[in-house]
């Protein structure tokens, strides 16, 4: 997995805005729309984040941005509310690092960016993948319930963050609810989420999916709670041969929970033969003490408490967790908590 020290942000200047970028790994360029609250160094620092980026790091150069305005990028730049505006800050990416054919990654409201993208410039780009993405910003939700989210993020942007992050990573512990929450808030102000969540209802790339010719792979989790299952399936009849792959899980970004299905899925889309994982040890090959810190984890306890209980860093406590999820199979130590729980024998 790459470390933190392995990414490097850079800026370029777009329409006469300032807009912060990064480029990981090696091998044919894939530039990745913008999702949600987009942070390249805040992003980078999350372990699961960055095990995610970096299987597809190991095969192609990842090109990703902050849009102006938000993340890294200076807060005095002019937010993209159109999606015009958006492709003109993705195509001034490309055009700074003089990309001539390369791929293209779209997820979430990033998907319809990445959409109008690849229609506009047919002969660059060579694939499309979309993850969680949707035609048309007012299918999301009735009405009614997309003001009242705009209006509640507007007055109150700490109960709009947690309600965002229960719609977004239902599969995370309190913790990593309250921890995803605050990511947002120093991700954008409230003004800027207000508002660019009101341009993200707005979004309609209904007929520029109609114009794509070109391989594209769609990849939707069927129990996603902030984009449904159903309108991912939309996006991919409306591609003329698009491939539809539906995988399981309820967390929105693909960096939680089967993270690992959805990196392989997205190499697929991008020409790879990607070979099928065998199953995990599983329990049984969860040592003593992996379990003990699992059951302080079951009894709600934090890391740093964890750590301060049993006389050992936090790093231990996280390295442990990472151990026992990767022998179980799972992407969230909460996961990973109630697969112990369930398991009757302690391991000698």
């Amino acid at each position: 997995m790459l470390g933190i020290e392995d990414q490097v942000v850079r800026t370029t200047t777009v329409a006469g805005d300032t807009v912060a970028y990064a480029v990981v790994g090696h091998g044919p360029p894939v530039v990745v729309g913008g999702w949600w609250c987009s942070h390249l160094s805040l992003n980078w620092r999350d372990p699961l984040f960055r095990e995610y980026l970096s299987r597809l790091a190991a095969r192609h150069s990842i090109i990703r941005y902050d849009r102006p305005g938000t993340g890294a990028s200076p807060p005095d730049g002019a937010i993209p509310l159109t999606l015009d505006a958006e492709v003109e800050v993705m195509t001034g990416i490309a055009d700074a690092l003089s990309l001539e054919r390369f791929a293209v990654v779209g997820a979430s409201s990033g998907g319809a960016t990445a959409v109008a993208f690849a229609a506009s410039r047919p002969k660059e780009v060579t694939r499309l993948v979309l993850y969680g993405a949707f035609a048309r910003g007012e299918d999301l939700a009735p009405e009614a319930a997309r003001t009242a989210m705009v209006d509640v993020i507007g007055a109150h942007w700490g109960l709009g963050s947690r309600l965002l992050a229960d719609v977004f990573v239902p599969g995370a512990s309190n913790e990593e609810r309250e921890a995803f929450a605050a990511f947002q808030r120093a991700s954008a102000t409230r003004e800027q989420a207000a508002a660019s969540l009101a341009a993200t209802y707005e979004l309609d790339v209904t007929e520029a999916l109609a114009e794509l010719r070109l391989p594209t792979t769609v990849i939707h989790r069927r129990e996603d709670r902030a984009v449904p299952f159903a309108l991912g399936a939309d996006v991919a009849r409306r591609i003329r041969g698009a491939r539809f792959v539906a995988l399981d899980g309820v967390d929105h970004f693909p960096w939680r929970g089967d993270s690992s299905a959805v990196a392989d899925a997205t190499l697929r889309g991008l020409g790879h033969r990607v070979e099928v994982k065998p199953d995990p040890p599983g329990p049984e090959s969860v040592t003593r003490r992996e379990r003990e810190i699992l059951e302080l984890v079951s009894a709600g306890l934090t890391d740093t408490e964890i750590a301060e209980r049993l006389v050992i860093s936090v790093h231990t406590v996280h390295r442990h967790i990472a151990n026992a999820r990767t022998k179980l199979g799972v992407r969230s130590r909460a996961a990973a908590a109630v697969t112990m729980a369930q398991v009757k024998q302690p391991r000698p």
